[in-house]
């Protein structure tokens, strides 16, 4: 798997241009704000058929123009399979593959594996449950389609019993049976997402922890703790315990949407406790495990996206990652830096082809 080339059009700042990638290493190098990082969340955007920094559609699309488009061929099993991304002010954005819209975007996800590694995600680690539960999700979702189905379907009933409660607030009434309803959803569709979401961290932690102690060398413990309600109760207790306090507060207020993962350095929350150096290295192995994790269960690399990653880390940490490619751990990468002469010299130690891009 592999892109081999990308074109973009009023995409971010970006108007029209070109890309014609090596199999291994794309380098794209120049000054703050000239569009390197615009560059790989397009390519992420055609994977997820979103961005991966602006979550608002509309914006991504350049200043003062109507629409942007994404366009780009990849390389799989040997096979060319042409992603294209398109939205215009006022419509639905638009996904295809090989020229065939498709009907969910859902349906894409996994197609192209693809993780990126970014100064953003430290995000994860200072934001809210619903960041981390994000990162759960989207790994899962990479490889098992009826998880995402199934989380999407969970997301709307919630929607529904929300809606519902609000109804009872405003008309000061109340109705058990069409409550029933919604909760007999929510169970059936929350205790799989529940299942297999303590499947995956169970699976996942050894990795992160061995990519951990690669990076750092130290004997810091380091843990991902799954946080959930239903390690309490069964769903149905919980929904039924928590009844007055959903009709008061007029919103579901238990379940597997609450869930979080808890980042620990020796037993400690690392949001409180972890040095900066040492949150950076927490977050980079989270990232190797989540590019390993995809790789064993796809049978695949995945496409690897460094957004400004020789900034943000420190030589024997940068020396750690390419000696990861010189042993071919890793299929494509696509690197963004803002010094040519050190992102050049880094990548010729790895004895890989490359194509270095000056923006």
């Amino acid at each position: 798997m592999f892109l081999k080339h990308i074109a973009l059009l009023n995409y971010k700042n970006l108007t029209d241009v070109k890309f014609e990638f090596d199999a291994k290493i794309n380098c794209f190098v120049g000054k703050n704000g000239v569009g390197k990082t615009n560059v790989l969340d397009a390519i992420y955007h055609l994977a997820y058929g979103k961005s991966y920094f602006n979550p608002l559609a509309v914006q991504n699309i350049r200043h003062g123009e109507e629409y942007f488009m994404i366009e780009g061929e990849f390389e799989k099993n040997a096979r060319p399979e042409q992603i294209t991304c398109s939205l215009k002010k006022g419509q639905k954005k638009t996904l295809k593959r090989n020229g065939k819209l498709y009907e969910k975007f859902s349906d894409h996800i996994g197609f192209i594996p693809l993780v990126i590694i970014s100064p953003s995600d430290s995000d994860l680690i200072t934001e809210g449950s619903d960041t981390r539960r994000r990162f759960m999700d989207t790994v899962i979702s990479q490889l098992d389609s009826s998880y995402l189905h199934q989380l999407i379907q969970y997301q709307k009933v919630v929607g529904q019993r929300n809606a519902l409660l609000k109804y009872f607030a405003l008309n000061h009434t109340y109705d058990h049976d069409t409550l029933s309803v919604y909760n007999e959803q929510l169970v059936d569709l929350g205790q799989p997402i529940f299942e297999k979401r303590q499947a995956f961290v169970s699976e996942f932690v050894p990795i992160f922890q061995k990519h951990h102690q690669q990076i750092t060398g130290q004997a810091e413990k380091v843990q991902l703790q799954y946080e959930s309600d239903l390690f309490e109760s069964a769903f149905a207790e919980l929904l039924a315990k928590s009844i007055n306090k959903d009709k008061q507060l007029q919103y579901t207020s238990t379940g597997i949407h609450k869930d979080d993962l808890a980042f620990l350095i020796d037993e400690h929350p690392i949001k409180k406790f972890g040095s900066q150096g040492q949150q950076k290295s927490f977050l980079i192995a989270l990232k190797l495990a989540q590019f390993e994790f995809v790789k064993r269960q796809s049978g695949e690399k995945p496409i690897l996206l460094f957004d400004d990653i020789f900034d943000k880390l420190d030589e024997s940490r940068v020396a750690q990652i390419v000696s990861m490619v010189n042993q071919d751990e890793f299929g494509q990468l696509f690197i963004s830096d803002t010094h040519p002469e050190r992102t050049e010299a880094i990548v010729k130690t790895t004895h890989q082809t490359y194509k270095l891009f000056h923006l």
